[in-house]
């Protein structure tokens, strides 16, 4: 059974790959990733952000889809001290612009496959220092004053380094969530580690979640309720199993026959889906014990079809 941590977000998983380092952490179809695989990489990317000049609370910009990735970024960068932002993938470049230059991000972590996008605004962004990209870094023309860094050149790099990394307290800027800016500009709310660690031991109890469960998530990270079904299943040394959506629903219930599932949140609309295809063709989810919702009151006629 986990303990109590700690005070902040990175201890979690400190304590994790300390006591059950080989235990799964991650899972990604039918890739699996231990909580020594995500320790050490995050340490890597702490140390090249740290090597890098990073100090506490710098932001780095994290502006990719739920991948491995980004998981390790998240964790890279809360090593290191620095807050993160993870912007959604699907954001525009005007938009992406705007956050980048309104939350001073110094690092902006992408995918290869992204890189029409962030390329389109790279000229305007005068706080940015360093892109590090998945994929093909050498086939992106750099810009003067930003240098482009491959990112698993960068773990490899620095998987056997040892680095002293920061210090960090509990009201040291943990993480800006970004609002949608659907009534205007993006606001950046300003998240401490105290706060998020507070949050997300708040609904590990009221839960009842335990270091066996397996949380499967398919809200993007950038939404706080996606990000918080991370940071809780590290936080409890359960496991973490990542989609990106749930555009393709019977990819969704492979994934879910395939890694057995045990907390499952969702939105109404995700709900209403998988009410509609089981009274088409029933379908098993007998694994999922938890089912939590967040965007919209669950209709109560929902709750019968969703106990069976």
């Amino acid at each position: 059974m986990y303990t109590i941590p700690q005070r902040i977000l990175g201890e979690a998983l400190l304590q994790s790959a300390y006591e059950h380092p080989d235990k799964t952490a991650v899972l990604i179809k039918d890739l699996s990733y231990s909580y020594r695989q995500l320790n050490t990489q995050a340490h890597a990317m702490a140390t090249h952000l740290v090597n890098s000049g990073i100090t506490k609370e710098d932001r780095v910009a994290i502006y990719m889809n739920n991948t491995w990735e980004c998981i390790v970024s998240i964790y890279g960068t809360t090593m290191a001290g620095a807050a993160f932002l993870i912007i959604n993938p699907q954001t525009k470049p005007d938009k992406l612009l705007y956050i980048l230059n309104d939350s001073g991000a110094k690092v902006l972590v992408s995918e290869h496959q992204l890189r029409n996008d962030f390329l389109q605004i790279l000229h305007d962004t005068p706080h940015l220092r360093e892109v590090i990209v998945t994929g093909q870094p050498d086939s992106i023309n750099p810009f003067p004053n930003i240098r482009m860094t491959g990112f698993e050149n960068l773990i490899s790099a620095n998987s056997e380094q040892s680095s002293q990394l920061p210090s960090v307290i509990p009201n040291d800027l943990a993480a800006l969530i970004y609002t949608s800016g659907s009534t205007g500009f993006p606001k950046g709310v300003m998240m401490t580690h105290q706060s998020m660690v507070f949050a997300s031991w708040s609904l590990i109890q009221y839960l009842r979640l335990r270091d066996s469960d397996r949380i499967i998530v398919l809200s993007p990270f950038a939404f706080d309720y996606g990000l918080y079904q991370l940071i809780m299943a590290i936080t409890i040394g359960g496991a973490i199993i990542v989609e990106q959506s749930f555009t393709f629903q019977k990819t969704i219930y492979n994934l879910i026959d395939q890694h057995q599932p045990t907390v499952f949140p969702g939105v109404p609309t995700i709900y209403a889906m998988m009410i509609a295809t089981y009274k088409k063709a029933p379908f098993s989810l007998n694994c999922i014990e938890k089912i939590t919702n967040t965007a919209a009151a669950l209709p109560a006629e929902f709750i019968p079809d969703l106990k069976k």
